[in-house]
C-alpha cells in the first residue's frame, strides 16, 4: 500500500478547516501539473498564447497608468494568479507563504482557531459543520449557518481566504460570530473564543452487547492507528463483538493516507481500495489492501450524509463496491477530484486539480457522490415543511467538474466485481434529542449479524 500522496482540506488555516480536498503536497513543482511559462523549468515547457499575454499585459499597462489609485505591483500578479486558479474550478488555490504553511500544518490535526468547516456560497461564509468538542461547537454554531459579518467587518465582499485571515487570532481571544440562521427571523450574534485546536479523529464505544460503534471525524496522518487502536479496545471491552457501525456522516474527508489506511483494515488483502486517473506523471495511481481484515469478517454498516466528502467516500466506496459493508444514511457530497499541491518561488505554492478518483469498480463519484444502500428519510408530519438543513453539494459549487467520464468504459478497464445496486428506502422519525438513524442502523445490524450466524449454522 502506498503513502506518498496526501489529501487535505480546501483551506486549511491556523483557524478553520475548509474541507473536501484530496492533495499530494510536498511534490515536485513540475508534478501533474502544467505550467504557464517556460521559465518554470526546462522540462515543463508549453507554447505560449502570445496574443493572450498581450492582452493581458495590455491591461495590465493600463491598470498601472490610469487606474483612479497607484496599485502596487505584487498586488496585481496575485489578483491575476488568484482569478486565473479560481477559474479552473472550486478546489484549484493559490496559496500564499503563510497558507502554503498552514496548509502543511492543518493535516497534523492540530491548528489554532475556532473550529469550524467552512465553505464561500454567494459571497458570504456557510459553516459546513462545527468540529466536535471545538470552541465553535460548544458556543453553538451550527451546519448550515450563514457568516456575514465577523466583528465589525461585513463578510460580503470577501475571499475566504480574507475572511478566515480575520478570524485568526491569539489563543483565548474572542470573535464575535453575526449569523443568518434558517428558521430564524433575524440575526444570531454568537461569540466564539478562539483556542488551539485539537482534533480527535476517532471515537468509539459499545452500543450494547455484541455492537460497537466507531466514529470518524476526519481523515488525519494518525487516524489509521487510532482506529485500530479504538477496534482493539471495542474488542477488549466485548470480546463478543458480533457487529460494528462506522459512523463517517459529516466527515469532509483529510489525508489519503487515512482513507486508504482506514479501508485497508476492513478488506482483504489484495483487494483494489482506490484508483486515480489524471494527465500528469503521477496522476494514475492504484491502491491495494495489504493486511488481513482487522475484524475477521463481521458485519459493518456505514453511515454516511450530504456532509461526508472526499476521504470519507473513498473508504464507503470502497467498502461497497466489495461489499464489505452496507452503506446506509443520504447521498453522499460527491467530490471525486485530486488536488496536487505544488511549491512555488518564495515559499508560496498552488494547489491544482490534477486527476479524478474511481471506486475498485470504476465509479468516478464527482459531482455524483456515493449512493447508499439503504436510503434514509427523515418522517415529515403531513401538512408541515421539512426544515432540516439542506446540504450544499459539489454539484451546486460554481464551476465544478462535470462527471464527463463514460461510467462502463471506465468498469471494465478497472472493475473487480460486478455489484448491482439495489437501494432501499427506511423512514425515520425527527428526533431533536436522539440519533434516529444510529438506533435504526442498531436494527438493522443486529438482524445482520443474525443472519450471519444462521449462515454459518446451515
Amino acid at each position: 500500500m502506498k503513502h506518498s500522496i496526501q489529501m487535505g482540506l480546501t483551506v486549511i488555516t491556523s483557524i478553520i478547516c475548509a474541507s473536501l480536498l484530496l492533495t499530494y503536497p510536498q511534490v515536485k513543482a513540475e508534478s501533474g501539473s502544467e505550467p504557464v511559462s517556460k521559465s518554470v523549468s526546462a522540462s515543463t515547457s508549453v507554447d505560449l498564447p502570445l496574443s493572450e499575454i498581450r492582452l493581458f499585459t495590455d491591461i495590465y499597462a493600463r491598470i498601472k497608468k490610469e487606474y483612479v489609485e497607484e496599485v502596487d505591483d505584487k498586488q496585481l500578479i496575485d489578483g491575476a494568479i488568484r482569478g486565473m486558479m479560481s477559474s479552473l474550478d472550486p478546489h484549484s488555490v493559490f496559496l500564499s507563504a503563510d497558507e502554503f504553511e498552514e496548509l502543511q500544518i492543518g493535516t497534523s490535526g492540530e491548528f489554532g482557531g475556532l473550529g469550524i468547516e467552512v465553505g464561500m456560497e454567494n459571497g458570504v461564509v456557510r459553516v459546513i459543520a462545527p468540529i466536535e468538542d471545538t470552541p465553535a461547537d460548544k458556543a453553538g454554531v451550527k451546519a448550515g449557518d450563514l457568516i456575514i459579518q465577523l466583528d465589525d467587518t461585513q463578510v460580503k465582499g470577501l475571499t475566504l481566504n480574507e475572511a478566515v485571515k480575520l478570524m485568526r487570532g491569539k489563543r483565548g481571544t474572542d470573535i464575535l460570530l453575526t449569523i443568518v440562521r434558517e428558521g430564524e427571523n433575524v440575526p444570531l450574534e454568537i461569540t466564539v473564543r478562539r483556542d488551539v485546536i485539537k482534533v480527535k479523529s476517532v471515537r468509539s464505544r459499545i452500543l450494547e452487547a455484541g455492537y460497537g460503534y466507531l466514529r470518524i471525524s476526519s481523515f488525519q496522518s494518525k487516524t489509521t492507528r487510532n482506529v485500530i487502536n479504538a477496534v482493539q479496545r471495542l474488542k477488549n471491552s466485548d470480546p463478543d463483538l458480533q457487529g460494528l457501525i462506522l459512523d463517517l456522516r459529516n466527515n469532509p474527508g483529510g489525508v489519503l493516507t487515512g482513507a486508504v489506511g482506514v479501508s485497508d483494515l476492513f478488506l482483504k488483502d489484495g483487494k483494489l481500495i482506490v484508483y486515480t486517473k489524471g494527465r500528469g506523471s503521477d496522476g494514475s495511481l492504484k491502491y491495494t489492501a495489504s493486511t488481513p481484515d482487522l475484524t475477521a469478517g463481521l458485519p459493518i454498516i456505514i453511515l454516511i450524509n450530504e456532509g461526508s466528502a472526499s476521504a470519507s467516500e473513498i473508504v464507503a466506496g470502497a467498502l461497497q463496491d466489495h461489499e464489505r459493508a452496507v452503506i446506509m444514511g443520504k447521498k453522499s457530497f460527491g467530490k471525486g477530484s485530486v488536488q496536487t499541491v505544488l511549491p512555488l518561488q518564495d515559499d508560496n505554492g498552488i494547489k491544482l486539480t490534477t486527476s479524478r478518483y474511481y471506486t475498485p469498480n470504476g465509479r468516478s463519484i464527482q459531482a455524483e457522490g456515493i449512493k447508499p444502500d439503504i436510503l434514509v428519510e427523515t418522517e415529515v408530519t403531513e401538512g408541515e415543511e421539512d426544515k432540516s438543513f439542506k446540504f450544499v453539494r459539489e454539484s451546486d459549487l460554481a464551476g465544478h467538474l462535470e462527471n464527463s467520464i463514460d461510467q462502463q468504459e471506465a468498469a471494465d478497464d478497472e472493475s473487480t466485481s460486478d455489484v448491482k445496486q439495489t437501494v432501499k428506502t427506511i423512514i425515520v422519525a425527527a428526533d431533536s434529542e436522539g440519533d434516529a438513524v444510529l438506533d435504526e442502523a442498531l436494527n438493522i445490524l443486529k438482524q445482520m449479524s443474525a443472519d450471519k450466524q444462521m449462515a454459518i449454522s446451515q
